[in-house]
C-alpha cells in the first residue's frame, strides 16, 4: 500500500526512536541462544498432574510473571478433565458472560424461547443484542433454517505433469464407494458426502465434503481425510511425487469466497419481518431509514472488498463460541455472510441473515467443559441431533444484532450507546 509523506515520516521516527540506523540494526540482530541464553522453557507436555502444573507455574513466577488470577479459579475444574484440550496447562482465563433473552426462534430445529449466553468484554454488546431480541420477539420471533451440514478438507497430490494427474483422478473417481467405507471406519458419525476435483497444472486438489454429526468436525475430518488419502494411494497404480493432507483449498479458519460457493459448516438462514410501529418504538427510527442505511453499508462493503456484507456477525459468533466451548478461531470463516433488508408493500422491514459457514458442535472439543456444558444446557443443545439447533440459535442471535446495529446507525445513536455502556463510570 502506498504511504503518504506524513505516514512515511512517522514510520521512520518509530524505527529510529532510540538512535540511528546502526542502533536499529543492532536491535534487529538475531541473538542465538549460545550468545544470550533463553529463559527456562516449557517442555511440550499434556500432563495435568498437580506436580506438572506447579512446575510450569514456578517457571513463570521465577521470571517475575504474576499469575495469581490465572491460578485462582483452579478449584472450579479438575485439570485432568482438560485432556485433549490444552498443553502446558497453567490456569484459566475468565471472560464475563451476559445473557441475551428471551429470544423467540421459530426454527426447523430450534423452536422456542431461548436465553443465549454471550462471553465478552465489550461494553454495550449484550445490551445491543438484547434490544434486537426484544424487537424480534415483539414481531413474533424469527424463522431459522439450518439447510446443509458439511465440513471440507482439500488434500493435494502433486505429479510431474497434468496428464499424469488426470490419470490418477480417473482411478480415484472409480473408488468412491471404497473411500466412503474408509471414512466410516474412522468414526461412526462421519460420512463422505461428496468429492470434487480441482486441477491446477500438475497439482490435483480433492475437495472432500464430510458430514460430521453433532461435532464441529475439524479433527474428525482430518482423520477421515488421512484414511481417504491412504486408501487412494494403496489402490491407485499412478503414484504422485508427493501429497499433502490439506492443500489450503478448504477455507479452514479463513474468510474466503468458498463460503458462498459451498457450505463449510452449517449453512443457516434467519429472517423476520418488523412492522413500522415496532421499529419506531424500540429502535427510534423507521423501516425506510434502516433500509436506506443498509444500502449504504452494502456500497461501503463493496468498496472495501468485503467477502459478504453485514454489520458485525463476528461479535455474536465469538461471544457464543467462547461461552459454549466452540473453536473460536472458526469465527474467521463463520463470520462470512450477508445481511439482506427489503421494504414490503405494507411498509414493513424484511431482514435476513445468511451464514454459510457456521462451524459449531454440541459434542467434542471444549463442549464437555463445565461452563460450556452449562451454557449448552441453557440452550437445550445437549444430546444427539442438537448441532443444527445450536446453529439456528446462533443465526437468530446474529439477526438480533444486525437489527439493533442497523437501527442504531440509521437513528444516529450508535456513538451515544457506546458512550453509555462501553465506558467505565468515573468514580
Amino acid at each position: 500500500m502506498a504511504q503518504n509523506s506524513e505516514q512515511s515520516l512517522l514510520i521512520l521516527q518509530r524505527l529510529l526512536a532510540d538512535g540511528d540506523a546502526e542502533a536499529l540494526r543492532e536491535r534487529h540482530r538475531p541473538r542465538l541462544p549460545e550468545e544470550q541464553p533463553l529463559p527456562p522453557r516449557f517442555r511440550h507436555s499434556a500432563a495435568k498432574t498437580p506436580e506438572a502444573i506447579e512446575a510450569r507455574r514456578t517457571i513463570l513466577r521465577e521470571q517475575g510473571i504474576a499469575i495469581d488470577q490465572l491460578c485462582g479459579s483452579d478449584d472450579r475444574m479438575d485439570p485432568e478433565t482438560l485432556e485433549g484440550n490444552i498443553e502446558n496447562y497453567v490456569g484459566l482465563a475468565q471472560v464475563p458472560v451476559g445473557i441475551v433473552g428471551p429470544l423467540r426462534v421459530n426454527g426447523a430445529f430450534a423452536s422456542g424461547d431461548f436465553y443465549v449466553p454471550m462471553a465478552t468484554t465489550e461494553g454495550a454488546l449484550v445490551a445491543s443484542y438484547q434490544r434486537g431480541a426484544q424487537v424480534v420477539n415483539q414481531a413474533g420471533g424469527c424463522t431459522a433454517s439450518c439447510l446443509t451440514e458439511s465440513v471440507i478438507r482439500s488434500p493435494c497430490f502433486v505429479f510431474d505433469r497434468a496428464a499424469t494427474a488426470g490419470a490418477f483422478l480417473a482411478q480415484v473417481l472409480q473408488q468412491i464407494d471404497e473411500l466412503k467405507q474408509a471414512v466410516e471406519s474412522t468414526s461412526r458419525h462421519c460420512r463422505l458426502l461428496n468429492l470434487r476435483p480441482s486441477l491446477l497444472g500438475k497439482e490435483l486438489y480433492l475437495i472432500l465434503e464430510f458430514f460430521p454429526g453433532d461435532a464441529s468436525g475439524q479433527n474428525m475430518v482430518t482423520l477421515a481425510t488421512e484414511a481417504v488419502c491412504r486408501t487412494i494411494l494403496e489402490r491407485n497404480s499412478v503414484t504422485p511425487t508427493r501429497w499433502y493432507i490439506e492443500g489450503n483449498l478448504s477455507g479452514d479458519k479463513k474468510a474466503t469466497m468458498l463460503a458462498f460457493l459451498s457450505a463449510r459448516g452449517k449453512k443457516t438462514i434467519a429472517e423476520c419481518v418488523l412492522p413500522e410501529p415496532l421499529v419506531r418504538r424500540y429502535l427510534h427510527t423507521t423501516p425506510e431509514a434502516m433500509f436506506r442505511y443498509w444500502q449504504i453499508s452494502v456500497l461501503g462493503g463493496i468498496q472495501s472488498g468485503s467477502i459478504g456484507v453485514h454489520g458485525h456477525y463476528a461479535n455474536a459468533l465469538a461471544a457464543i463460541f467462547i461461552a459454549c466451548g466452540q473453536d473460536v478461531a472458526c469465527v474467521a470463516e463463520a463470520s462470512v455472510g450477508a445481511t439482506r433488508m427489503d421494504l414490503t408493500d405494507d411498509g414493513e422491514l424484511y431482514v435476513s441473515v445468511t451464514l454459510p459457514n457456521v462451524i459449531c458442535g454440541t459434542v467434542g472439543g471444549g463442549t464437555h467443559l463445565p461452563t460450556a456444558r452449562e451454557c449448552l444446557q441453557m440452550l437445550g443443545c445437549v444430546g444427539e441431533g442438537t448441532a443444527p439447533k445450536l446453529a439456528e440459535i446462533i443465526a437468530a442471535t446474529v439477526l438480533s444484532g444486525e437489527v439493533s446495529i442497523i437501527g442504531s446507525m440509521s437513528a444516529g445513536d450508535f456513538a451515544q450507546a457506546h458512550a453509555s455502556y462501553g465506558r467505565k463510570k468515573k468514580s
